[in-house]
């Protein structure tokens, strides 16, 4: 993923993201991930704004709850970013999440200092840096604990299953949305 992020699907991402219905924060999303200079409304690095791209391009789906959800509420599932001044352990106890998330710690979106998985209210500290390999690792954290994805995710990960990775390419069920979107990154890589 890692290596082919910024050049084989990165920049669909950004395309397919352009015309879908112009929001605030998707048009600040767009203009993260394409590193355009910007005021300070910019929401986290040019890495994250597009997965968070990718996301409202392959929206949460109802789930067994049929509960609509939108991506800008998804994200949370997904993501927490988490000011260094204040209490982790506050913030494990008074999250209810079952599926493991990216914790961002910094003193903002823009200034992350470190980046955990979060799986069962503990902590595991990414070994990366950047958004990107803490992605990376989330995925990851799924296979190593043997975890199913968040219901509401999981048109994101399944993506980023087959597509990315390449696994059980054959074998795992898509949603038309998703191999509609893998068909249209395929064409283009």
């Amino acid at each position: 993923m890692l290596e082919k992020w910024d050049t084989a699907f990165k920049p669909t991402v950004i395309k397919e993201a352009k015309h879908l219905t112009p929001s605030t924060e998707l048009c600040q999303l767009l203009t993260a991930a394409e590193n355009l200079p910007e005021d300070d409304h910019t929401d986290g690095d040019s890495d994250m704004a597009s997965l968070l791209l990718l996301l409202h391009l392959l929206p949460p789906t109802a789930g067994r709850k049929r509960i609509k959800i939108s991506p800008s509420d998804a994200v949370g599932k997904m993501l927490h970013c988490h000011k260094s001044c204040c209490s982790i352990s506050e913030h494990l106890l008074g999250r209810e999440a079952k599926q493991p998330y990216i914790l961002a710690v910094g003193r903002n979106k823009n200034r992350i200092d470190a980046f955990y998985i979060v799986v069962d209210k503990r902590l595991i500290p990414c070994q990366a840096t950047s958004s990107l390999g803490a992605f990376d690792e989330l995925f990851k954290s799924h296979y190593v604990f043997n975890l199913s994805y968040d219901e509401t995710l999981v048109p994101l990960f399944t993506f980023v299953q087959t597509t990315v990775y390449n696994i059980d390419i054959t074998t795992t069920d898509q949603s038309p949305r998703v191999r509609e979107f893998w068909a249209k990154v395929l064409h283009v890589v």
